[in-house]
């Protein structure tokens, strides 16, 4: 699905937090969101998903505008949200029971347990696994939502370095067998690099889109990640001055 947002705005205790956003993201696009601390990264989500009402702005998929919450978005949050005293199986499984619709959701699930790392554990706890199957789960559960654009809001931050990287590199594999039109807020100029097909970089309060990187032609290794020490120095550099401005 095509995501269109035009002129997004949006205030918090009378402050303007966002001004003027605009964005295009093609189907099945993979679109990173950068910018400096506390400039409405999450903000842009939280709108998508339903949770905040804008000031102004129109949001369109596939050309027809959406206001509120709406099917056609799934959220994943940087903490995983697993309820603890259900199992992986009936965490990830949710949304299938909130629309009565368990067994089917519970088909689907079992079959993508093993793409997503999980087999085994269908029956365990949260408690007993660790923080990146944790976060698969998650990334399990959002997945299996019939919405057609997922939005994630800094998914890995918790986790440790290697985790980290191990779940960049999980992800960008599952991408190939799950085209959807993806948009990740992230503090990580690394991670927006690896993952994106295109790098949106905010400005601070109020916040807009000063810059566009186009990285759809790369291919993308962890061997290319370390050649780009020139571009990372230059959106850090960027991103500093957005945050001393």
């Amino acid at each position: 699905m095509k995501l269109t947002i035009q002129n997004l705005r949006n205030s918090f205790d009378q402050k303007l937090v966002l001004n003027q956003v605009n964005m295009q993201i093609k189907n099945g696009e993979f679109v990173a969101i950068l910018g400096p601390s506390g400039c409405g990264k999450s903000t842009i989500l939280n709108i998508l998903a339903g949770l905040i009402q804008p000031d102004a702005g129109i949001i369109q998929v596939d050309g027809k505008e959406v206001k509120g919450v709406s099917d056609h978005f799934a959220y994943m949050p940087q903490s995983d949200l697993l309820l603890p005293w259900k199992t992986i199986l009936e965490n990830v499984t949710l949304y299938g029971q909130i629309n009565k619709d368990k067994k089917n959701a519970t088909e689907k699930a079992l079959k993508e347990f093993k793409t997503f790392g999980l087999d085994g554990y269908q029956n365990a706890y949260p408690r007993e696994l660790s923080g990146g199957m944790r976060q698969r789960a998650a990334f399990l559960r959002t997945a299996l939502c019939n919405a057609d654009i997922l939005l994630l809001d800094e998914p890995f931050g918790a986790l440790d370095v290697i985790t980290r990287n191990d779940m960049q590199d999980w992800l960008l594999n599952l991408r190939d067998e799950y085209n959807r039109t993806t948009l990740l807020v992230t503090h990580d100029i690394d991670e927006a690099l690896y993952l994106a097909d295109r790098i949106l970089i905010l400005s601070h309060r109020p916040a807009s889109i000063i810059r566009e990187i186009d990285l759809s032609n790369v291919e993308k290794s962890r061997d290319w990640l370390f050649s780009q020490g020139a571009l990372k120095q230059d959106i850090f550099e960027l991103l500093k001055g957005e945050n001393n401005a």
